[in-house]
Order: C-alpha cells, then structure tokens, then sequence
C-alpha cells in the first residue's frame, strides 16, 4: 500500500517529485462536501475550489473529479474551474485534454419514467426527483422512512424497462440509470492516459457507488479512501470536514514556488 500520507520531508523539488508519483480521484457529495436537503442546496466555497487546484498542480494535473453529478453539474458547483471528471457515476468523462464523452440517451423510456417518478414524489412529501439526462435520482433524505417502500416501486419501474437500465442506491438517493461504465471504468480510462498514467492511484468516496472504485485502485496497488460509515476503505476519514483538512496539510502550499526552485 503506497505510502500516500507521508510525501516526504526533503527539499522542495524532492517533495514534488514524490507528489507526481501518485494521481488523485475524488469523489463530490459526501466525500468533498456535506449532503444538503437536495443537491442543489450544496455550494463550493472559495477556500476548497483552491484547494483542488493546489492538489491538481501539485499533481501536474494528474487530479479528477469521479461523482453521481453530471459534468454540466460539476462544472456548474465548482465555475469556472473545469478539472477532468467522470460524472453520472462514470457514464460520463473528460479527460485531461477535455475530451467528453456522453452515453446517449433513451429519452422515450426517461421520460415515461420521470412522469412516473413525479407522481410518486407529488404523493410522498419529502421525495425529490432529480433528472439528470441519462438517469433519475430519487432523493428521499427528507423523508428516510420510505426507504423500502420507493426502493420497491423503482425495482419493479427498472424491470418494466428492461435490461439496458439499472438501480443505484446511494447514500438516502434511489438513482435509476442506464447501465455502462461505473467509476472504476472510469478510473481505469484515466490511468490509461497522460498524466494519470503509470502513476499510484489514490481514490476517496463515501457510499456504495464507490466500492468498484476502490477496488480499481487497490487492484493497481493504490489506496482507498473512505469518508463516513457507509463504506470502509484502507484509509478513513469521518467527515468530508476532516479529508480536507489532510488534503490541505497534505498538498505543497506552493506548487507553482515548487517549481521554479526544480
């Protein structure tokens, strides 16, 4: 198990020699951020968008953002920094050199879904139908006694589908979505390409979407993260409060001063 929280102790440009060994992915939502109500009451504050930057210039951009959210979302949360990033749990991807790739969409069946998963919401208060393109989040965080009740209802919705969709749980979130590539594709898309290539992985999440990514990484003889109870990784933090204070105690708080004394 790489040795990820001790970058080492030398001279500047030795440190940042250490830091480019090692590329970084990372989970938004329960990882990165607290959970809100709803995900659209969740905000980036200044002070962590510097934070990722650090990181990714320390990591000479070797730094990805893997979340549930959309790209667009991403982009939105953390503007006008674009990183790379695999969204919708990995269905979608940029890579370093900002080349996005999007599943298509069956918008017929969606849509026959998303008026049947507003009628469910208008009659449960507390549910929140979050459309996203190629999936439906059902959030139930204000209302977490419907649990089995809307987990049964999406089982029987996704068997009405057919095979080319899929449920997701999640932390208090029913996410119906196509099937195709989950995070740890996506890791694995990226440790093929510069810079993330021939490099440590290290990857740090929250929930049961995560699991395949810290396999991923294990697999390539990197560490998993985990933030909170919900999963268990090599390395674990509580809180997302308490992952960015070791990311910020961590990361060099200077790379662009790294670099000119090389």
């Amino acid at each position: 198990m790489p040795n990820f929280s001790d970058p080492g102790t030398g001279p500047a440009s030795v440190a940042a020699a250490r830091f480019r060994r090692y590329c970084l992915f990372l989970d938004v939502d329960g990882t990165l951020l607290e959970f809100a109500a709803s995900p659209d009451d969740v905000h980036v504050d200044p002070a962590l968008a510097a934070l990722i930057d650090r990181g990714s210039q320390a990591l000479g951009g070797a730094l990805a953002l893997v979340s549930g959210r959309t790209l667009a979302d991403l982009d939105r949360l953390f503007s006008p920094r674009r990183w790379p990033a695999a969204g919708l749990h990995g269905l979608e991807r940029r890579d370093a050199g900002g080349r996005t790739t999007i599943p298509s969409h069956r918008r017929a069946q969606l849509a026959t879904a998303r008026a049947m998963l507003d009628a469910i919401a208008s009659q449960h208060p507390g549910v929140l139908i979050e459309d996203k393109g190629a999936s439906i989040a059902v959030h139930y965080r204000q209302a977490p006694q419907l649990e089995s009740a809307l987990t049964w209802m999406l089982e029987q919705l996704v068997r009405d589908l057919g095979s080319e969709f899929g449920l997701q749980p999640g932390a208090c979130v029913l996410e119906l979505k196509l099937r195709g590539p989950n995070k740890a594709d996506a890791i694995q898309a990226f440790l093929t390409e510069p810079p993330f290539a021939g490099r440590i992985p290290v990857f740090a999440g929250d929930d049961l979407t995560d699991l395949d990514g810290f396999a991923a990484v294990e697999r390539a003889g990197g560490l998993s993260i985990s933030v909170g109870d919900r999963v268990r990784g090599r390395l674990r933090f509580t809180s997302p409060a308490q992952l960015r204070a070791f990311l910020a105690d961590l990361l060099p708080a200077a790379p662009a001063a790294v670099e000119s004394d090389a």
